[in-house]
């Protein structure tokens, strides 16, 4: 099969993977390798591999699945493992509570909204926004108390600082594995300076959209007869929950150190350093080598509060949390690889021009449309790189630095819209004080226009660098 009969089965393919995650509640997993099964059957792969004319041999169906999926581990699978543990020990050992204080208290109390915007933007970058959420609330609602700000501002504001990171910013490991399904895993610093570029815009618009709103609604622990001195020993006991903290300086470094290595690395092989030195730099600036240095201060951090005891178990609860989401990114691996193996980017190729002329709006709206319909951002990132990856020539983005903006783009349909199918809205409602009601006016009203002014901003970054 091939042409637009083919397209229309793809297109086809893509709805009943999303009914299948967000109606019939069938596992991303299952869903995933399920269409791409049948797709691969429906587009013409054959079922065993194939010699033809030329001598060349032709991928059967079972073959391109393994290569699909054994491919995704071997190019991601450490680097999402190691970034999801360094997260984990700052959120354990109190790292990430210490950050937002310290941009709390560097910040000031004259600009409430913006300090708590911005602590939830640097800790979410390696925790999950909903941990981080849960982690920050405290510190939302003492703030609030102590300057007299709006709660609902500061919970709006609060979700998107640590909505955006999450979705844009690695070594979170949606974007991580989205870079890496499209080819650019070795250009992570990439990712992560043009994910801190499209940041800013969002975090723009979601601090107005914050103020605003925070004067039309009023939320349920603004009625509460809390005085001053409860809601301080509600913060001082958070903080004696864990038991002894980390410094500030030592609680930044694992999330710095690895973005300074990788830098490092970048720098070498632009001025094309050689001999021992450019091995050496260009060793510690691989994204698997960078993130292991992290590793490696996140434990002494660890070590630092006398919590060595608790590595392993830290270690355990990483590798489960992070299980899903390779098998996940492992099952988008196969679909992308499916897709590559049939004509459809064949046809896409002989048509490029139209095809181009959507660009970077191709991939926001799959992630959009799988965001809305099932909930989940990461899985939205995954599912919608393996549908990307094999088309990316035929949308015209082929270099570096377009193929990161193409991230930026499932980033941004990935945030668009949080609403009741997704925990997060659920955690930010509750641990906010919000009805249902209030949270569609709140939460999901700031990712759509996060989302929105994001991929708008991401669309004129493609212009510049076409």
């Amino acid at each position: 099969m091939t042409g637009i009969p083919l397209i229309i089965v793809f297109a086809l393919a893509i709805v009943l993977m999303i009914i299948m995650i967000s109606k019939w509640r069938i596992h991303p997993f299952i869903s995933i390798m399920l269409v791409a099964l049948g797709l691969g059957l429906i587009g013409g792969i054959p079922l065993v591999n194939k010699t033809d004319e030329a001598g060349e041999t032709i991928n059967g169906l079972a073959t391109v699945i393994g290569l699909g999926f054994s491919g995704t581990f071997t190019s991601i699978g450490i680097v999402i493992i190691l970034g999801a543990l360094i997260g984990l020990i700052l959120e354990k050992t109190g790292a990430a509570f210490q950050i937002a204080d310290a941009l709390v208290r560097v910040i000031g109390k004259k600009r409430p909204v913006l300090a708590t915007q911005l602590m939830g933007w640097v800790v979410s970058i390696p925790v999950f926004c909903d941990s981080g959420f849960v982690i920050l609330n405290p510190i939302r609602r003492a703030l609030a108390r102590r300057t007299g700000a709006s709660s609902v501002a500061m919970t709006v504001a609060l979700s998107a600082g640590l909505y955006t990171s999450h979705v844009f910013i690695p070594p979170t490991p949606g974007p991580i594995a989205a870079a890496n399904t499209l080819g650019i895993g070795d250009n992570i610093l990439i990712v992560i300076g043009i994910g801190t570029l499209v940041s800013i815009p969002a975090l723009v618009v979601s601090y107005f959209y914050a103020q605003w709103i925070g004067k039309r609604i009023t939320a349920n622990d603004e009625d509460e007869e809390l005085d001053d001195a409860t809601l301080e020993n509600l913060y001082e006991e958070l903080r004696a929950s864990y038991g002894r903290l980390p410094g500030v300086g030592a609680s930044f470094l694992p999330i710095l150190v690895p973005i300074l290595a990788m830098a490092l690395g970048s720098i070498g092989s632009l001025f094309e350093w050689d001999g021992v030195l450019g091995d050496v730099v260009g060793f510690i600036g691989t994204p698997i080598i960078a993130l292991a240095i992290g590793v490696v201060f996140a434990v002494l951090v660890l070590g630092s509060v006398g919590r060595m005891t608790d590595f392993y178990d830290i270690t355990d609860e990483t590798l489960r949390v992070v299980g899903p989401i390779l098998f996940i990114t492992a099952a988008g691996g196969v679909l992308g690889r499916v897709i590559a193996s049939t004509d459809l980017v064949a046809f896409i190729e002989e048509n490029a021009t139209t095809f181009a002329s959507v660009g970077l709006f191709f991939p926001f709206i799959i992630a959009a449309i799988l965001k809305t319909a099932q909930g989940s951002s990461t899985v939205a990132l995954v599912t919608t790189a393996g549908i990307v990856a094999p088309l990316l020539p035929a949308l015209g983005l082929e270099t570096p630095v377009q193929i990161a903006l193409a991230v930026m783009a499932i980033a941004a349909g990935a945030m668009t819209v949080s609403h009741a199918n997704d925990s997060y809205f659920w955690v930010v409602t509750n641990f906010g004080g919000l009805t249902p009601q209030e949270g569609y006016k709140t939460q999901t009203m700031v990712t759509l226009i996060m989302g929105v002014t994001s991929i708008i901003v991401i669309w004129l970054l493609g212009l510049i660098f076409v």
